[in-house]
């Protein structure tokens, strides 16, 4: 009678964190109980998830340093870790909601969110990296493309 909200598992999304590999776990030193996985890793805890109720993963690729540059060229790789997990995902599951992060930083040998030259942050090539990194992943299959860089204001 007074409850306010009520959660069920299909509220819920869950986050999965993909590195490159076969059978591949890899602890999350930062996050007890979170690894990073392999994409066929990857595959079995989203079935997992869907056979509980939850209709959703997002997707949150690390690459190694080699994989890296300072235009984050590989985040457009139709053939990339990122995008390879997605369409995996969306042949064994097609009914999970898959959630895919539109920004730099996990592709960048900098560590930023946007393409860093001269001590500065450049709005307007990031854009262009960023709008084609979104068509990548949603031509992977991704549901929702979500941007979580803070450029051009939109973490505002």
């Amino acid at each position: 009678m007074v409850r306010e909200t009520i959660l069920n598992p299909s509220d819920f999304i869950l986050p999965l964190f993909v590195i490159d590999g076969h059978k591949k776990s890899e602890p999350i030193a930062s996050m007890p109980d979170c690894a990073r996985l392999s994409p066929d890793l990857i595959l079995d805890k989203a079935i997992e998830a869907y056979q509980l109720g939850i209709p959703a993963v997002a997707l949150f690729p690390a690459l190694p340093d080699s994989a890296k540059d300072h235009l984050a060229t590989e985040s457009t790789n139709p053939d990339g870790l990122l995008q390879r997990t997605v369409r995996l995902l969306k042949k064994e599951l097609p009914e999970m909601v898959v959630i895919t992060d539109v920004a730099m930083d996990p592709y960048s040998s900098d560590g930023h969110d946007g393409v860093f030259e001269d001590g500065e942050i450049l709005n307007d090539p990031t854009l262009e990296i960023l709008a084609a990194m979104a068509v990548s992943q949603a031509e992977a299959g991704s549901a929702i493309v979500a941007p979580s860089d803070m450029m051009d204001g939109r973490g505002g």
